[in-house]
């Protein structure tokens, strides 16, 4: 078996800071830990969402029906997929990374097949939803032509769709061992490509929203193929020892952990979804459903930084929860929460400074960037609380209480904030902004909640159950590496 990555021993844990000196250095010594991580995974989500970001820049440019189905597209359609198949893959964050802590480096290669696995057939089953998604669009009362044309630049997307099935599940591996620079230029690669494609595709030979969908297809793709073929060829008895027959026992137990992931963070991505889809209901929504997407592209970026840090800090909190180090954990969330809150204000202040201006970037519409001006105030408000939300979510990731987490997301966004916004909106007839307020409130309300969760936790308790978790989750006992027989393993 491989030498422990991390020395399972309460003797090496860190020890409990007592002088504000001390407070420093471990706080500065954990931030440099955590950007060593977060750095390269929040580049490589940056360029990645830039994919999704360029999309609807170009699908902007021709016009305010083209923007509409290209938000709705990515930002409802899409984003509700994306958001499942996420969720389903961040099992394999939590295993992964709680595994690679205890040293059991060989079982990792097995839980990303079983992840590929579970997440190609959850692909399978949302297939439908892209298929008939202009009928699906208008059931639920958007825009009928904004519906029609968000439908067909839909289906178009169904190969990007299909592709998560295989960049989910490489990505976290790469992740749980700290390998995250291929990642970032693998994105920052695919992110040049991709504003090429579209270049071409959409201005160069005039083929609209459908080439913007045959862009993006290909950029995923492009994205899923390469990191599988460093997982396979560069990782090679670093957690990868070929495909085995062994990723197929034990997969009910995996897809329990994964279907209890993808309810919390599904519950977390579709709330703001709603807020589009609502936003078509209301009059002139051609404007509504424009401004609020244009704020939601604008929240998504500032997102792609917290959400890296998100994936930094389960990272961090699985390693030390799997070698026995409990402090080291709990002084890891304390870092990231306090960074993230301190860029989440600073966000804030860039957002107030340009809300009359922003929106330039995206249309050129007047009516459309007074629209976003009215609701920037909000958006405003959303990035601060969106710093801290991601990161407390990365926290449950590491630490496997994905299960709580989705209790408390289906009480506080959808018993609380949904209603809430609903009748500000409508009843109240705050329109765009009314509904946007409600669901802050929603978010609000889940996040104190989580950080009082994180406060009271057992960090020992929580470290003490780590190989039990795994054992349990990933459906197996011996998956060590001298149980792992050739006659059970294809060299790929």
């Amino acid at each position: 078996m491989e030498a422990p990555l991390l020395v399972k021993s309460a003797e090496d844990d860190v020890a409990a800071p007592r002088t504000y000196v001390e407070v420093r250095e471990a706080f500065l010594r954990e931030a440099e830990r955590l950007w060593a991580i977060a750095a390269p995974i929040t580049l490589n989500i940056l360029c990645l969402y830039g994919v999704n970001s360029a999309t609807q820049l170009f699908a902007g440019r021709l016009g305010n029906l083209e923007l509409s189905a290209a938000a709705v597209g990515l930002s409802v359609v899409s984003n509700f997929s994306f958001g499942f198949l996420l969720g389903m893959g961040s099992a394999l964050e939590t295993l992964c990374g709680q595994a690679y802590g205890a040293g059991r480096v060989a079982a990792l290669g097995l839980y990303t097949q079983r992840s590929c696995l579970v997440l190609a057939a959850s692909a399978l089953l949302l297939s439908p939803l892209y298929a008939f998604a202009g009928p699906i669009l208008r059931l639920l009362g958007q825009d009928e032509r904004i519906a029609d044309a968000a439908g067909d630049f839909t289906l178009r997307l169904l190969p990007q769709m299909l592709s998560l099935a295989v960049a989910f599940p490489t990505q976290k591996f790469l992740q749980a061992q700290g390998k995250v620079a291929v990642l970032a230029w693998i994105s920052l690669a695919a992110l040049a490509a991709h504003v090429a494609m579209l270049a071409l595709f959409v201005g160069a030979l005039g083929w609209g929203l459908r080439g913007a969908a045959a862009a993006y297809d290909v950029t995923s793709w492009g994205v899923a193929v390469a990191q599988a073929v460093y997982v396979t060829r560069w990782c090679r008895g670093q957690g990868w020892e070929g495909l085995s027959w062994r990723a197929f026992r034990g997969l009910w137990a995996f897809a329990k952990l994964s279907l209890a992931s993808a309810v919390m963070l599904c519950l977390e991505i579709w709330y703001m979804m709603v807020l589009v889809v609502i936003a078509g209901r209301l009059d002139d929504a051609e404007i509504a459903v424009g401004s609020v997407s244009i704020c939601m592209n604008v929240n998504g970026w500032g997102a792609m930084l917290f959400i890296g840090l998100n994936a930094a800090i389960s990272v961090r909190v699985s390693n030390e929860l799997g070698s026995g180090r409990p402090r080291a954990a709990k002084h890891a969330v304390a870092a990231v929460v306090a960074q993230s809150l301190a860029m989440g204000l600073v966000a804030m202040a860039v957002v107030l400074a340009y809300r009359n201006s922003f929106a330039a970037l995206f249309t050129g519409d007047r009516e459309m960037q007074a629209a976003v001006g009215k609701v920037a105030y909000l958006l405003a408000a959303t990035m601060v609380l969106n710093s801290v939300q991601p990161v407390i979510s990365g926290v449950a990731i590491g630490g496997g209480w994905q299960a709580l987490v989705a209790y408390i997301n289906l009480g506080c966004y959808y018993a609380f904030g949904l209603p809430l916004g609903f009748c500000l909106g409508y009843f109240l007839r705050l329109g765009p902004q009314g509904i946007w307020a409600g669901m802050l409130c929603g978010t609000a309300l889940q996040t104190v909640i989580l950080l009082l969760v994180i406060w009271n936790t057992d960090w020992e308790a929580e470290a003490a159950q780590a190989n039990e978790r795994i054992r349990a989750w990933g459906g197996e006992d011996d998956c060590d590496s001298e149980h792992l027989g050739t006659k059970e393993v294809f060299r790929v």
